[in-house]
C-alpha cells in the first residue's frame, strides 16, 4: 500500500526504517529525513555506466528529503553509496541515485576528502580484493533543521573492512568545510 506523504504527521514518521536493496542496507529515519546508518560492499572498479540523464529520484514508501533540502545552500546531496563503487551496471548505478542514499553533506567536504576517500576505496579493492563499508551518520540536539524539515547531520563515520585480510580504516569526519583535503587526516584508531 502506498501511503501519500501528505498524510504523514510529525508522530507518525518512523525513526528507523530499515531498507535493504540488491546493493546497501540503510537505517533511515523519516523525522530526520536523512540515512543513520549505511552498510555496502565494493566489488566494481573500473565500472563504466554513464550517470548522464540520472537524477535522485525518491521513493514512495518512505518519507525522505528531496530536492528542496538541497536547494540554495551550501549542502550537497551527499552520496553515501558512492555512484563510482556501482557504475559496473547502469541497474546499480541509479540505485545509488535513491533519496535514501543521500545526505545533506557540506559541498566542501563531498567534495574533497570524502571524494577522495571514496576514491581510495576502489584502490583498496583493485589491491586486496572486495571490502565492507559501515557508515554511520551522527546527528545531536544542536543538530540544523532546514525550512524545508530536513535535518542536517553534525558528522559521518565511515568503517571500511577488507575482506580479505580483514583489516579495517576508520575515518570521522564533521560535517563542515573541511580544513584539508587529505583524508588521512581524519582517520581515528
Amino acid at each position: 500500500i502506498c501511503i501519500p506523504f501528505f498524510l504523514f504527521s510529525q508522530t507518525q514518521l518512523r525513526e528507523k526504517v530499515h531498507i535493504q536493496s540488491p546493493i546497501f542496507h540503510i537505517v533511515y529515519n523519516e523525522k530526520l529525513q536523512q540515512p543513520m546508518l549505511i552498510e555496502y560492499t565494493v566489488t566494481c572498479i573500473d565500472g563504466k555506466a554513464s550517470r548522464a540523464g540520472i537524477d535522485f529520484y525518491k521513493v514512495d514508501s518512505v518519507v525522505t528529503s528531496d530536492a528542496a533540502d538541497y536547494a540554495n545552500n551550501l549542502y550537497d546531496k551527499g552520496h553515501m553509496v558512492p555512484a563510482a563503487d556501482f557504475n559496473c551496471s547502469p541497474i546499480t548505478l541509479k540505485q545509488t541515485f535513491s533519496y535514501l542514499n543521500c545526505a545533506l553533506q557540506d559541498q566542501y567536504l563531498n567534495r574533497g576528502p570524502w571524494k577522495l576517500l571514496e576514491a581510495q576505496e576502489r584502490v583498496i579493492v583493485k589491491e586486496q580484493g572486495p571490502i565492507d563499508v559501515k557508515i554511520i551518520v551522527e546527528f545531536s540536539d544542536l543538530s540544523k533543521v532546514l525550512p524545508t524539515g530536513a535535518t542536517v547531520p553534525i558528522a559521518f563515520k565511515k568503517i571500511i573492512t577488507v575482506q580479505k585480510t580483514k583489516k579495517t580504516y576508520q575515518y570521522y569526519f564533521k560535517n563542515e568545510k573541511p580544513s584539508t583535503t587529505d583524508y588521512t587526516k581524519y582517520e581515528i584508531h
